[in-house]
């Protein structure tokens, strides 16, 4: 079976059913039992589109198959980001990536770096030149896909907190 990354509203009903499945999965990691109906429904009530639409975003959602098993995001931030050396700055436009996610039954098929090449390539298009992200210190696969895929720890852009205690970034070539 092969994937397919495209773009996609974030209020469609597949978009909307994979966002659950990820506000569920990582509430529960992050409280150590299962997230209740009601507390994945007020993660969704709280999670706007936050410009993931062009001209300052795209949500796409990957298909294994042909069935929905994959999202993700990307912005472009408003702000000057400041990185280490080897991640220049001057000049260039940062997107961050939000709410990648992989379903349990479609990891370990491609679908991660599907997903990233897609939303790197939708970066390039709206001008960014590198890509950075938070994550947390538990949510182990997601921290290994990013390595896999090119990215490496940067210092902290935005403020740390319950949900971001790692940061990672990544050059954008052409």
């Amino acid at each position: 079976m092969n994937w397919s990354v495209r773009p996609e509203s974030f209020a469609t009903p597949e978009a909307t059913r994979l966002r659950r499945a990820y506000y569920a999965e990582v509430a529960s990691r992050y409280w150590h039992r299962p997230a209740t109906e009601a507390e994945t429904d007020a993660g969704l009530a709280d999670d706007p589109p936050d410009g993931l639409v062009p001209p300052t975003g795209e949500f796409v959602v990957g298909r294994y198959g042909g069935e929905a098993a994959a999202c993700g995001g990307l912005r472009l931030l408003a702000r000057e980001f400041e990185g280490p050396a080897d991640l220049p700055t001057t000049g260039l436009l940062t997107a961050e990536l939000t709410r990648v996610y992989v379903t349990p039954a479609a990891r370990g098929t491609g679908g991660g770096g599907a997903l990233l090449a897609a939303l790197e390539a939708a970066a390039r298009r709206l001008g960014a030149r590198r890509i950075v992200l938070d994550t947390r210190l538990d949510l182990v696969e997601a921290r290994g896909l990013y390595g896999k895929h090119g990215y490496g720890e940067i210092p902290a852009y935005g403020e740390p907190g319950p949900y971001s205690e790692i940061w990672y970034g990544k050059q954008l070539t052409d």
